[in-house]
């Protein structure tokens, strides 16, 4: 049996001053680091084999999420850019508001996947081609268990490959995501079906989310 834990990034720096993340390299946040700590404990509960390798995207409120659980997990760590949230192109690191005011509406019939929501953005096309391309190499057939930590948008092509939705029936497809939040995906043998067994499991946070500080 194999396990992929996909963990979406800790909060950041970005969700506080609401601005749009994208590949805007935001840090986390204090309260972020502590999300980390306790996804970190809640996930070296959920595999049964120690030393789980935790692959992570490369922008910073990722990688720090992924070290924190490496560090806890006590494995290695691969930084891989195919995990990389949604690139929303010249939007990236403004207010929101700047955004809403120029944004591209989403086509009403025919295909979603080649939209933009503004100049510059990837579409949903290049980050499932860059996400589903990424998955690949973890689910290589001598690979095991593993952790990918990632963006909320990039989680939900992550779990569409693992449950074999081809690219061009993903233009409606969307999971929910929260900082700090997993999904389980299981693998079971022998038959090899595949089944997401928890999506978006946040009840390790609930003391985090207590704490005012």
């Amino acid at each position: 049996m194999r396990s992929i834990a996909v963990v979406v990034h800790a909060e950041a720096v970005h969700h506080i001053e609401r601005v749009i993340g994208g590949w805007h390299d935001s840090q986390l946040t204090e309260r972020g680091e502590r999300q980390a700590h306790r996804a970190a404990l809640a996930l070296a509960r959920s595999f049964s084999a120690p030393h789980v390798p935790v692959v992570t995207s490369d922008l910073r409120r990722a990688r720090q999420t992924a070290e924190i659980i490496a560090g806890t997990l006590a494995s290695g760590l691969t930084v891989h850019p195919g995990f990389r949230e949604l690139s929303y192109g010249v939007a990236e690191g403004r207010p929101k508001a700047w955004l809403d005011e120029r944004i591209v509406p989403v086509p009403t019939a025919g295909s979603r996947l080649d939209h933009r929501i503004c100049e510059g953005a990837e579409s949903r096309r290049d980050l499932a081609t860059r996400v589903y391309a990424a998955m690949a190499e973890v689910l290589a057939p001598d690979a095991g268990d593993a952790v990918i930590v990632t963006h909320g948008f990039a989680a939900t092509f992550v779990i569409a490959c693992w449950i074999g939705m081809p690219i061009e029936s993903t233009g409606l497809v969307s999971f929910a995501s929260s900082p700090a939040g997993f999904s389980l995906l299981v693998e079971d043998a022998p038959f090899m079906n595949r089944r997401v067994q928890c999506l978006n499991d946040t009840r390790h946070l609930e003391q985090v989310e207590q704490d005012p500080s």
